[in-house]
């Protein structure tokens, strides 16, 4: 396969930064990490952002692939720390587009003036515990080598993108793309063969806009999803405006519910209600779209007789959409229960296989056997193809952080101490790492939720904890391994409530071989997980350790 669109940014820049110092040294340039230095120089802190990209956004400076689309609303997928941010910005659509996502990103940095603190085309690759000097040691690809006093990772929960080790995929003499490292420049399409591998969220997303420029193709699916419609639309202007003239309330109630997001969740059960009372309810929230028709019944995610009423009524939708009944039977999810996997919302998705130039090839029955020169081949057949697109995901939540040599307190390695699997305390920090703070980090809502909401609880508990060490005195924190086993057991046990241990999904690590089946965020809710950690504040950090 053709590694260019996959490899990191790599040009010319500043000449490498050796023995700076700084009160902190974040990792990542998305809308965490520049969040994160606002509030560092709002406590007067010095701080150095490095960032592999050559700009802003984080995930969606990475992922430009046509159709590349937010599944939270505009008015809901932004910044609140700033009133007049939020009246200047003015979105265009119910659901942002990458483009503009990454426009708005850029907007931030300069309204804030963010890059000054910012190094670009730089990878962090090793960060050490000193002891002796209670600082952070970092390195960079580039030749940086400088000290912080704290480490805050703003990495991203997607951002290591993976491609399947298929034999023969460095034989293909066409062109290879992975939906998270997208080229740049734009890629012609236009009457080609194009293979995609892979039908989570970026793949139902790609589908159907590759289909309308290309010539063929050809989707190998492994494990069909469940999608709701997102109903994208130009974003009303009086809508727009209502959202701001009543942003507290909005962005209290976003804060205080189950995903971050302002849909109302009813908590009703499917199998109380009425088989009249459960299609009307649903059918509303099919017709409104998006994250909201989840939120139609409270049994849906934790019962498995409600969750089926609603993953069916789902797959009666596909089957009165896709014309080929086979068609409709393979695109029609039965080995998960709804919602238990990432939520999609697309745009005409289920309709794309009506057309002509479009077909499906199931890969659990006929699985893929190897790339040749020309294309794909698989148990069953052949396939020519110009351009294969690897929709294939990433290794989540712990695969950024794991990808860069941590060691903290005895020269202990993050990646042994997560050799099992993740153990933090509220996904913030773990133990025998001081000083080191994870923003949406695994044990936290992250990937469960509106990702603004969660990153500026994040961003502003950390804040707030910075300001508390300089009160006190204290120079050092860490989690208390009492207090970290207790946090894992309990991420653990809300999960078990759940249906999500029932799917074999990337929220458990189960697309990366070898990699341990842990349920990975918190799932209890950000309102929830929001009181837990201001009761922890307010109790003066409980669990955590302060030293001089």
């Amino acid at each position: 396969m053709a590694e260019a669109s996959i490899a990191p940014v790599t040009a010319s820049g500043p000449a490498p930064e050796t023995g700076a110092s700084f009160d902190a040294v974040v990792i990542g340039a998305g809308f965490s990490g520049m969040y994160m230095l606002h509030r560092l120089r709002g406590l007067g802190l010095t701080a150095r952002v490095y960032e592999a990209g050559d700009g802003v956004g984080g995930t969606w400076y990475w992922n430009r692939y046509p159709g590349a689309r937010c599944d939270v609303e505009s008015v809901e997928y932004c910044y609140s720390f700033s009133e007049e941010l939020r009246q200047e910005w003015d979105w265009t659509e119910r659901y942002p587009s990458q483009p503009e996502i990454l426009r708005y990103a850029e907007h931030v940095a300069d309204r804030f003036d963010l890059r000054r603190d910012m190094r670009f085309r730089t990878r962090v690759t090793r960060a050490a515990y000193d002891e002796a000097a209670s600082r952070w040691r970092v390195e960079t690809d580039r030749g940086d080598r400088v000290t912080g006093r704290f480490l805050i990772t703003a990495v991203g929960c997607l951002s290591d993108a993976r491609v399947p080790g298929i034999p023969g995929a460095g034989s293909f003499r066409g062109d290879s793309h992975h939906t998270g490292r997208w080229p740049h420049e734009e890629v012609d399409l236009a009457g080609r063969r194009v293979a995609v591998i892979g039908t989570g969220s970026s793949g139902i997303q790609i589908i159907p806009v590759l289909a309308e420029r290309a010539a063929q193709v050809t989707v190998f699916q492994r494990t069909p999803n469940f999608t709701i419609p997102a109903w994208n639309r130009p974003l009303d202007p009086g809508y727009a405006r209502w959202v701001k003239d009543n942003h507290a309330e909005i962005r209290r109630s976003m804060r205080d519910s189950l995903f971050g997001i302002a849909a109302p969740f009813n908590t009703g059960s499917a199998l109380a209600a009425s088989e009249q009372e459960r299609l009307a309810e649903l059918e509303a929230r099919w017709a409104h779209g998006g994250p909201g028709f989840l939120g139609a019944f409270g049994d849906t995610a934790v019962d498995p007789r409600a969750n089926e009423l609603v993953a069916e009524f789902v797959r009666e939708k596909i089957r009165q959409t896709v014309e080929d009944p086979r068609v409709a039977e393979l695109l029609s999810p039965r080995d998960h229960p709804i919602g238990t996997k990432r939520p999609c919302f697309d745009t005409d998705y289920y309709a794309t296989f009506n057309r002509p130039n479009v077909r499906l090839v199931d890969v659990r029955t006929t699985p893929i056997e190897e790339i040749t020169q020309t294309g794909l081949r698989t148990a069953e057949a052949t396939y020519e193809v110009d351009t294969i697109v690897y929709a294939t995901g990433y290794d989540a939540l712990t695969g950024p952080l794991l990808a860069i040599d941590i060691t903290g307190r005895g020269g202990t390695a993050l990646r042994e101490k997560w050799a099992a699997g993740p153990r933090t305390y509220l996904g913030l920090m773990t133990a025998g790492f001081p000083n080191l703070f994870t923003i949406t980090g695994p044990g936290s809502p992250s990937v469960l939720s509106n990702m603004f909401v969660s990153i500026e609880q994040h961003v502003d508990w950390i804040a707030g904890c910075l300001r508390h060490l300089a009160g006190t005195g204290a120079t050092v924190i860490e989690a208390d391994p009492g207090a970290e086993d207790a946090w894992t057991r309990h991420v653990g046990e809300v999960a078990a409530q759940t249906l999500f241990p029932r799917a074999d999904s990337w929220y458990l690590g189960a697309n990366i071989p070898g990699k341990p089946r842990v349920f990975l965020p918190y799932p209890g809710g950000v309102g929830a997980y929001r009181v837990i950690c201001d009761e922890v504040a307010a109790k003066g950090y409980e669990g955590f350790v302060l030293s001089p």
